[in-house]
């Protein structure tokens, strides 16, 4: 696991550059746990929160394009491997045909606002059914920017509220 001090220490250097990275990090590791959530939420009262939260919803949107590439490429090699191509390809034409019949886009944004939404998983089965790329990104963008800006605005408002309340000196 990426730990925190890798993060902390990425943003001590980088600032916003390192907020970007460390966004891009975090959603780029499929199926492991970050503590990206912390990170904003923790630092959040020694930045703008806005600014923030766009900069780390960019950078994890762009992350989630490693789960589009590995479905992408499953599928490409089940294609080619496959004794059934003509069976497979009419399965996941059914497939795609469903996942369009269930709004695509409100799919997509749906997992990327909610906290610990699996968008891991969301990201391979797009790229494995070839979802629209642009479409897959822009749904993706929107909710991680509204996850992530929310979360610095809470962070921003929570931590000044907490040392202010209790007198603590940073």
């Amino acid at each position: 696991m990426l730990g925190l001090e890798f993060f902390t220490h990425i943003v001590n250097q980088l600032g916003y550059l390192g907020f970007f990275l460390i966004g891009v990090i975090s959603a780029a590791t499929v199926f492991v746990p970050t503590p990206l959530f912390l990170v904003v939420f923790f630092a959040a009262p020694h930045y703008n929160p806005i600014i923030l939260g766009i900069v780390v919803g960019i950078g994890s949107a762009i992350g989630e394009f490693t789960g589009y590439g590995i479905g992408f490429g499953l599928e490409r090699l089940f294609e080619k491997k496959s004794k059934h191509k003509k069976r497979l390809k009419k399965q996941i034409k059914n497939i795609e045909k469903l996942f369009d019949k269930y709004h695509p886009n409100l799919v997509i944004f749906g997992f990327a606002i909610v906290p610990l939404a699996p968008t891991d998983a969301l990201g391979i089965f797009c790229g494995a059914i070839k979802y629209s790329k642009k479409k897959f990104f822009f749904f993706m963008l929107l909710g991680k920017i509204i996850k992530f800006t929310a979360l610095a605005i809470m962070g921003f408002y929570g931590m000044n509220f907490i040392i202010d309340y209790f007198n603590i000196s940073l």
